[in-house]
């Protein structure tokens, strides 16, 4: 696994496990201009980034909001040229806002190429925990297919929303207790449920009593990814304040 700073390492198999695409789409977009080509290593072997990863990542979801390559081109010409992964994964957020929750069933193997990782059961308790992922009814806690106490079956499938997946994953490496991470989870849940009921709330006096449904949700459809936006950069930057007033007092 790569971070922003680190070397390209995945390969072109890699990174289409990763992206739950095959090869032969990866090297499409990449014809297309859409993935900026691979550092070739030894051997004339291309090696792709986390910046790769993510960019896949967001094409994937323009084009599951219907939008044509062409304008997926164009959307992407219009992106800063050094844009690392974490603001691609940013901005995919904002993109995948105003899009249906979208949930697949996979194969344990195919949880752990899209993972890019072994995942063993504590893995695996975690992000049941966290909501990443969920069991199929009758699985085992296991993907060698050993079971806990009281969780008999085999490993059939799990559900996973792979918009969220890649967070999970990184989070297993978090040098944080688990129930750190479920109580931030927790946090997170509240604020954001009050502050999406009191948005919803001054939606409601602005459009007035009287305004169609389709004229709300017009309106809603514009709006929400604009907030999303502004949600995440008001988080970061509140974020970033808080750390440097905790690092001035350390």
């Amino acid at each position: 696994m790569t971070t922003d700073t680190e070397e390209p390492t995945l390969t072109v198999d890699e990174l289409a496990a990763r992206a739950g695409v095959t090869v032969r789409t990866v090297r499409f977009y990449s014809s297309k201009g859409l993935l900026p080509p691979p550092v070739i290593g030894p051997r004339r072997v291309g090696h792709y980034s986390q910046e790769h990863l993510a960019r896949l990542a967001l094409i994937e979801e323009l084009q599951r909001q219907g939008m044509t390559l062409a304008a997926i081109e164009r959307h992407l010409q219009q992106l800063p040229a050094d844009l690392s992964a974490r603001d691609l994964a940013l901005h995919r957020a904002v993109v995948a806002s105003w899009a249906p929750d979208a949930a697949e069933d996979v194969t344990p193997e195919e949880l752990e190429r899209r993972a890019g990782r072994r995942l063993g059961e504590e893995d695996l308790e975690r992000l049941v925990a966290m909501n990443i992922i969920e069991r199929a009814e009758g699985t085992s806690d296991s993907l060698d297919g050993s079971d806990f106490p009281g969780s008999p079956g085999s490993p059939d499938s799990f559900r996973v929303d792979p918009a969220l997946l890649a967070l999970g994953v990184q989070l297993l490496d978090v040098p944080l207790a688990h129930e750190s991470i479920l109580a931030a989870r927790g946090v997170l849940l509240e604020h954001s449920r009050a502050a999406a009921r009191e948005l919803s709330a001054l939606l409601r006096e602005a459009v007035g009593e009287h305004e169609s449904v389709a004229a709300v949700k017009s309106l809603s459809a514009h709006m929400q990814p604009l907030v999303v936006q502004a949600l995440l950069t008001t988080f970061q930057r509140s974020l970033k304040a808080e750390l440097r007033e905790w690092l001035k007092e350390s």
